[in-house]
């Protein structure tokens, strides 16, 4: 038998032929896999989003794009309530309420603009007893007065975020808050471990 035709005839049943001599079976090695699909990374250090969002996102969202201040004042919520030992889902209530009431800024008093002595972040009222006007402008203040308030509201765990929110705020628009819930859980995740 010519050797072309034998190396042919071996291949053709799965037997290798090297150098002249019989090498048994080839063995099956597993190519380099060429497909590029993406592959989904889960990074430890980031927080579950069915512990940021539980409920879905209710609506339509809002989204603004924030400067330094209000990303230090996102950090400093999230600080705030890591310190109090509440879980990553009060952070997503508290940066909403404040992306609503705020939209992050940590607001002084603005005159005739102001919501009649609102103040902060979460625009808290010294006279509806949230604390003095020094106070209510500091951020780990404001947000530890929040949630002291949210830990009052039974159940705020499993409430829709704009519920909790509302609970606790009292607003004229009770269904504003559900807006900015994306945000917030992106904020969080971004920032908890950080």
């Amino acid at each position: 038998m010519n050797t072309i035709f034998r190396k042919s005839m071996l291949s053709v049943a799965g037997l290798a032929f090297a150098g002249g001599v019989f090498a048994g079976p080839i063995a099956h090695v597993a190519a380099p896999s060429t497909d590029t699909r993406p592959v989904a990374v889960v990074q430890a250090d980031k927080p579950d989003t069915s512990k940021l969002i539980p409920h879905g996102t209710q609506g339509d969202q809002s989204h603004i794009d924030l400067n330094d201040e209000q990303t230090a004042n996102a950090k400093a919520i999230i600080a705030a309530t890591k310190k109090a030992g509440l879980p990553e889902r009060a952070a997503v209530i508290s940066i909403a309420t404040s992306l609503q009431e705020s939209k992050l800024e940590n607001l002084g008093h603005l005159g005739d603009m102001n919501d009649h002595d609102s103040l902060g972040l979460f625009q808290q009222r010294p006279s509806s007893g949230w604390g003095t006007p020094e106070q209510i402008t500091d951020p780990e203040y404001s947000t530890t007065a929040f949630l002291k308030g949210l830990r009052q509201v039974d159940g705020w765990q499993d409430m829709p975020l704009t519920e909790a929110a509302q609970t606790v705020q009292v607003s004229a628009y009770p269904d504003a808050y559900a807006q900015w819930e994306q945000q917030a859980a992106d904020l969080v995740g971004q920032y908890w471990n950080s």
